[in-house]
């Protein structure tokens, strides 16, 4: 498969939006579908490593596809309000590598031994 900046996936999701009448949805309308699929991944995470098994009579929902469904609903959302979200991301990874640049535990390097200085 081949790799898609996050500017690829807006300009097709909008090409896929764009061929019906009723365009993108109200903000508040995609804020209910967004919490939707947020609940559909939930469930499937609570299958897999929660303690609510599937009922046999249920579908085989995948973790990728409940990603996916909520990845295009965000990119639905970013582009009926004009959102680049590459810019958005940019900005978000900003934040995080300053608010909390000394916040977590650091990997650190293992220390050099003393066969790799010789």
């Amino acid at each position: 498969m081949d790799s898609k900046k996050m500017s690829d996936m807006q300009q097709e999701v909008d090409r896929y939006i764009s061929q019906f009448k009723e365009g993108y949805f109200h903000p508040l309308s995609m804020l209910a579908r967004m919490t939707e699929e947020v609940g559909e991944l939930a469930r499937e995470v609570n299958h897999r490593y929660g303690e609510k098994p599937k009922k046999t009579d249920e579908a085989d929902r995948s973790m990728e596809m409940e990603l996916g469904d909520l990845l295009f609903i965000i990119i639905c959302f970013a582009n009926s309000l004009h959102i680049d979200l590459d810019e958005a991301f940019q900005l978000v990874m900003d934040k995080y590598n300053t608010r909390d640049a000394n916040r977590w535990t650091r990997i650190e390097p293992e220390d050099k031994t003393k066969e790799d200085l010789d």
